[in-house]
C-alpha cells in the first residue's frame, strides 16, 4: 500500500520506518527542512536503538522517502497523522498541530479526489476523531480512523514490528477493512472499536501505568521508615498472576513525552466533563514529590550540601533515549543548585540538550570522570555505562564515598562491602 506519515518525531519516523518494514511505500512528511534533508541522508535526528539502521536500510530500499510538501502523498490511500499534542498552558492538549495536519489532508484531498484513510496516531482527547470525522466529512472517499500508539521509548521500532495489540478505531467497515489491510501479517492481537474507545484506551493505558508507578514510589517511603526492601516486595507482589511484574519499580519518578502530559489531559477531560479523577490527582501528586522526597535522603546523609561535589549519573528520562522531557534529573538539578551544590552530570546521549538548558553544570565523558572528587553519586537513570562501574576506582576516586541509587540499580550488598555509603529508594 501507498502510506504517508505526517510528522517525523519519534512516534511518526518510528511508524513510518515500520510500515516500511511491513512492505508498504511510505513517504515521511515533515515542514521542518533541516530535519527532512537529515532524513534523506539516513541520519535520525533522534537517539532511538536500531532506528537508523533500518532507516537506511528502507532508504536504500527505496520503501521510504521524504518531503516537506504534502503534495508527494498525493497517491497515498492512508495518510497517517503523528504529530505532538503538548500539554497547553491548562493542562489541556494542544491539537493546532493536528488540526492544520487535518486541514492540510483535507486541501488535498479535494484537489486529488480518491478513497482515502485518514489514521490519527498522535494522542487526544476523546472526541477529537469524530470532531476530524465531522471536518473530513468521514464516510464519503475519505475515511477516519483512531489507531493509538503503544511505542516505549528506548524499544520502540521492537514495538512497532512486534505490536503488544493493534487497537483500531473506526465507524465504518470499510475503513476497518483498510486498516486490516495494512496491518495484515502483522501478529498481534486487535481490538476493533469506535474512535472514542480507541482514544480513551490509549490515555487509559498510560495513567494505569503511571498510577502503578507512583503506588510503588509512595510505598518505597513506607518501606524507607519500615526498614523493608521494596525491591523484595516488588518481587513478591509481581509473581501474584493478577499484578504481574511490570512498572513496580520504585525511583525517582516518571518522566518523558507520554506519562506527564497524557495524565494531566485525561484530569483535564473528566473536569470538563464534570467527573472527578482523585487517584489520578494523587498519581501525579506523588510523582512531582519524588524527585524533592530523593533529594531529603541525600540530606539526611549530607546536610550541608554548598559547594560539595555531587555526581549525576543519567539525564534522561529513561535509559536508550535523548529525551529529557519531564525529567527527574531536570528537578534533582534544580534543587542541587538551591543548595549551592557543584554538579558534576554524565550521560552518554542526552547531555548535550540538558547543557542547553543548563550551562553552568559541568558534563564529563564518562561516569569515572564526572565520580572524581565529589561527595556524592547519584544515579538517575540506569543507563549500563551508569550501573556497570569498576567500584575501586570509584571509591578511591571520590571525596567521600556515598552513593544514592534512584533506580535501586546498583549492587547494594556488593558496593557496601566496598566501603561506599549507599542509599537506595525503599532499601534497607
Amino acid at each position: 500500500m501507498k502510506v504517508a506519515v505526517i510528522g517525523t518525531g519519534y512516534v511518526g519516523l518510528t511508524t513510518a520506518v515500520s510500515l516500511a518494514m511491513y512492505g508498504h511505500e511510505v513517504v515521511g512528511i515533515d515542514l521542518v527542512e533541516a530535519k527532512i534533508a537529515m532524513l534523506k541522508q539516513g541520519l535520525s535526528p533522534i537517539y532511538e536503538p536500531g532506528l537508523e539502521k533500518a532507516l537506511v536500510q528502507v532508504l536504500q530500499q527505496g520503501i521510504l522517502t521524504f518531503s516537506t510538501d504534502l503534495k508527494d502523498a498525493k497517491d497515498s490511500e492512508v495518510l497517517f497523522v503523528c504529530v505532538g499534542t503538548p500539554e497547553a498552558t491548562d493542562g489541556t492538549a494542544d491539537l493546532s498541530y493536528l488540526l492544520a495536519s487535518i486541514s492540510d489532508i483535507g486541501v488535498l484531498h479535494n484537489n486529488n479526489p480518491m478513497v482515502r484513510t485518514a489514521v490519527i496516531k498522535s494522542t487526544v482527547p476523546v472526541g477529537t476523531g469524530d470532531r476530524v470525522a465531522a471536518l473530513l466529512e468521514d464516510g464519503q472517499s475519505l475515511f477516519v480512523v483512531s489507531n493509538p500508539e503503544f511505542l516505549r521509548e528506548g524499544n520502540a521500532l521492537a514495538d512497532a514490528l512486534k505490536p503488544s495489540r493493534i487497537v483500531i478505531g473506526a465507524n465504518h467497515q470499510a475503513a476497518r477493512a483498510v486498516m486490516e489491510r495494512l496491518y495484515e501479517g502483522v501478529a498481534a492481537p486487535r481490538v476493533i472499536t469506535t474512535r472514542a474507545n480507541a482514544e480513551l484506551i490509549k490515555y487509559a493505558s498510560n495513567a494505569f501505568l503511571a498510577t502503578r508507578i507512583s503506588f510503588m514510589n509512595e510505598l518505597s517511603r513506607l518501606s524507607t521508615v519500615l526498614g523493608t526492601d521494596i525491591l523484595t516486595v516488588a518481587q513478591g507482589m509481581g509473581l501474584d498472576s493478577r499484578i504481574g511484574p511490570e512498572f513496580l519499580r520504585a525511583g525517582v519518578g516518571y518522566g518523558g513525552s507520554c506519562f506527564p502530559k497524557d495524565t494531566i489531559a485525561l484530569l483535564q477531560l473528566a473536569q470538563e466533563k464534570g467527573v472527578s479523577l482523585s487517584l489520578l490527582d494523587k498519581v501525579r501528586e506523588v510523582n512531582r514529590s519524588q524527585p524533592v522526597w530523593f533529594m531529603q535522603q541525600v540530606r539526611k546523609h549530607i546536610p550541608e550540601l554548598k559547594d560539595k561535589q555531587i555526581a549525576l549519573l543519567g539525564l534522561a528520562f529513561k535509559p536508550d533515549t535523548d529525551d529529557i522531557r519531564e525529567a527527574p534529573s531536570l528537578t534533582i538539578i534544580e534543587e542541587l543548585k538551591k543548595s549551592g551544590a557543584e554538579i558534576r552530570a554524565y550521560d552518554p546521549i542526552a547531555a548535550p540538550a540538558v547543557q542547553k538548558l543548563h550551562p553552568e553544570v559541568t558534563y564529563f565523558d564518562t561516569p569515572e570522570e564526572a565520580c572524581k572528587g565529589a561527595h556524592a553519586a547519584l544515579l538517575i537513570t540506569e543507563w549500563k555505562e551508569c550501573i556497570q562501574l569498576p567500584w575501586s576506582v570509584i571509591h578511591a576516586n571520590m571525596a567521600q564515598p556515598a552513593l544514592f541509587d534512584g533506580r535501586n540499580a546498583w549492587p547494594m550488598n556488593e558496593v557496601r562491602e566496598a566501603g561506599f555509603h549507599y542509599t537506595g529508594v525503599g532499601r534497607s
